[in-house]
């Protein structure tokens, strides 16, 4: 049993508490309009390539063996000395995962951290997902699933023994809205989030803040609401929207949509809601 890759970042601080390694599963069922990480929605390797960085010198071509039917050999990125091309995505076994954790859980025990599986979207992998926690539980290492929660809850049950927080995206409280801009409506999100807070489950709460979209203080009252009568959540999270992935949309050869940053003074009154 494999799981499909494209990252695994040590020395995290950003997805949970403490130092932590972030697993970065490939594919995504989620299409948002902002979102940072392209290379992560298709769930097969691909070939990222970097026009701006590209020099033509031509190596690439010189040294491929099927320039008509790309198999994602990686020969030309060996070779290119501009690092112009990149192949993205890898399989892995629980195991091999497993290897590479391992190798910080001194500063994992020293901050109170731990793995935290991500994508996007892990729990589309939740066979391979739920071996890798429970191995991780073994060794006595912090477990934490960054979710969507688009899927079926039968997904969440099969790792709920093995979690110990949940980091859970809630994009907009309106389900036109939220298909206008994420590609699905919200229902099953919502309904699995109020499942996993019936569960007992411990939760932060993760809001990407995106202007235009749902940077009032209107719709984070009806999210507080929400969350209110459904139970509790250890907390909640704000994340400004920011435009550090616009150069992988031309290296998958997507076009890029840009929105502005967040108000600060705006999105310090938005974060007042939730204290």
């Amino acid at each position: 049993m494999k799981a499909t890759l494209f990252d695994i970042e040590r020395n995290s601080f950003v997805d949970g508490p403490g130092i932590r390694t972030t697993v970065f599963f490939k594919g995504c069922n989620l299409k948002c309009a902002w979102c940072h990480n392209p290379e992560s929605q298709s769930p097969r390797p691909q070939m990222l390539f970097y026009r701006d960085k590209c020099i033509a010198c031509g190596k690439c071509a010189q040294i491929c063996k099927s320039p008509d039917n790309c198999t994602l050999c990686g020969r030309c990125t060996l070779f290119c000395p501009a690092d112009a091309r990149k192949v993205c995505g890898k399989e892995y076994t629980a195991d091999e995962i497993l290897t590479e954790v391992l190798k910080d859980k001194a500063y994992y025990e020293n901050s109170g951290g731990g793995i935290t599986c991500s994508g996007g979207e892990c729990m589309l992998q939740p066979d391979l997902l739920a071996e890798l926690l429970k191995r991780c539980k073994e060794a006595g290492i912090h477990t934490a699933v960054d979710t969507a929660g688009h899927v079926p809850f039968s997904h969440f049950e099969k790792v709920l023994p093995y979690t110990d927080l949940f980091l859970y995206d809630i994009k907009h409280m309106d389900t036109a809205k939220h298909k206008e801009y994420v590609g699905v409506g919200n229902e099953r999100i919502l309904e699995n989030l109020q499942k996993l807070m019936e569960s007992a489950a411990t939760i932060w709460i993760r809001i990407p803040v995106i202007p235009g979209f749902n940077d009032s203080i209107e719709h984070m009252q009806q999210v507080k609401a929400f969350l209110d009568r459904c139970g509790k959540t250890e907390k909640v999270e704000l994340l400004p929207y920011h435009a550090m992935g616009e150069s992988k949309y031309g290296a998958i050869g997507k076009s890029f949509r840009n929105f502005a940053e967040p108000d600060k003074d705006l999105l310090l009154q938005l974060k007042e809601i939730f204290v």
